[in-house]
């Protein structure tokens, strides 16, 4: 038996399946689908430019699918995607906690407790159990606001 393109295409799929066993973004499992369908191109006789360009195709396709339709039905429940950065958090509201060893005012965000300051008077101490709205980070400092309240 002799080595073939289709064969390097095959085991470059079984690279990227293994890498995602890594990873579980599932991007590189659409990766190794897409390798592995160009290997199909390359037993069928395409030649390299059309297997190359068949697997930009074929990656073109795989990848947003996975991501926008696939994904989801693998995260946890209420689970909304972009990391903690990228302001998926922003407008929700969150109780400010005192961190053990030193005392420092923050709040938690998806299990990491990020130091606070408020937007409107710059403080960074506040009781435990004060109800705040998260905006936004600057660096790794939570920007919160508190609630406005009204009074009859």
């Amino acid at each position: 038996m002799d080595w073939t393109l289709a064969h390097t295409w095959l085991a470059v799929a079984l690279l990227l399946g293994l890498a995602e066993l890594t990873s579980g973004a599932l991007v590189l499992l659409a990766l190794a689908v897409a390798a592995a369908l160009t290997a199909l191109l390359a037993f069928m006789g395409a030649t390299p430019a059309w297997q190359l360009l068949g697997m930009g195709v074929f990656s073109g396709l795989l990848v947003p699918l996975t991501i926008k339709v696939i994904r989801p039905h693998f995260s946890p429940r209420g689970v909304e995607y972009g990391t903690t950065g990228t302001g998926v958090e922003k407008g929700r509201e969150h109780r400010t906690l005192k961190r053990d060893y030193d005392g420092a005012s923050g709040i938690k965000i998806n299990g990491d407790f990020y130091r606070l300051r408020v937007a409107e008077s710059g403080e960074t101490e506040l009781p435990a159990d004060t109800q705040v709205i998260f905006q936004e980070f600057d660096g790794t400092t939570a920007i919160v606001t508190l609630p406005s309240r009204t009074y009859n």
